[in-house]
């Protein structure tokens, strides 16, 4: 009888984990790669190695959509960035990118200038990669449906800080459960990603971006955001508050090769 529980037991465990491999599978990872440039040449041979070498080697690797965002103007913070979103079915795809990119002819030729350039001549200033992985509510990365000009487009990517792993989570769970995911559906955000920060250098942190067609439209979705029966009902909590201590937004656009 002893040794037929403990096979139960272990039958119980084993399809347990089955069933959380197969949930984790369902939630995307993805990369932002966030170049900071110091100049216009800087930034055109990023733009030529992105788009000619960078990109289509990706694609070739099965990663179908690769968002590329610059900075809309800001008089407080230069436009000296160029970031890109790049969706993981898996982790191991993740971790095999940069062994295939060594590997792909094409890449290295296309992509010469950028790879073999000399110590006193790089095409950019410094590289920050953040890890991330899909929230519950949305698993799968959605290339957004906004149109109009690129250049007025918004694309809002947000960064939120915790003061703690424990009050991070309740900020996820507030997204999820608590319905902050939904109430940005409803309200016509048009996100492209949630997710949790799972390796970068401010955690413990979470990030998504929402879309919008130009300013006016995102600064009336907001104020409509802001002013929301719902928002106020979920921000008000007491199971919610105080759980998030830092807030960064970049406001981009997307560039001419972006998939996003």
């Amino acid at each position: 009888m002893k040794t037929l529980k403990s096979l139960l037991q272990l039958t119980a465990i084993f399809i347990m984990a089955c069933s959380y491999t197969a949930y984790g599978q369902d939630r995307e990872f993805y990369e932002l790669k966030t170049y900071t440039i110091k100049d216009a040449h800087q930034e055109k041979r990023m733009d030529q190695y992105l788009e000619k070498a960078y990109i289509p080697a990706l694609k070739r690797m099965g990663i179908p959509y690769v968002g590329v965002f610059k900075m809309h103007n800001d008089k407080y913070r230069p436009s000296n960035k160029i970031f890109i979103l790049i969706p993981y079915k898996t982790l191991a795809q993740f971790e095999s990118t940069e062994k295939l990119l060594a590997l792909d002819k094409a890449h290295l030729t296309q992509g010469a200038d950028y790879i073999n350039a000399s110590f006193d001549n790089p095409p950019y200033e410094r590289i920050n990669s953040v890890l991330m992985r899909a929230f519950e509510d949305m698993p799968k990365m959605k290339p957004t449906t906004v149109e109009g000009p690129r250049k007025e487009r918004v694309y809002e990517l947000r960064s939120y800080e915790s003061p703690t792993e424990a009050l991070y989570k309740n900020k996820v769970h507030m997204f999820n459960q608590g319905g902050e995911v939904t109430l940005f559906n409803e309200l016509g955000f048009n996100a492209v990603f949630y997710a949790e920060v799972i390796s970068g250098d401010r955690m413990p942190n979470l990030m998504y971006m929402t879309t919008f067609t130009d300013m006016n439209k995102r600064d009336a979705l907001w104020k409509n955001f802001g002013d929301s029966p719902k928002w106020k009902e979920i921000s008000s909590m007491k199971k919610y508050q105080n759980n998030m201590n830092k807030l960064d937004k970049d406001l981009l656009y997307p560039t001419s090769y972006s998939d996003y």
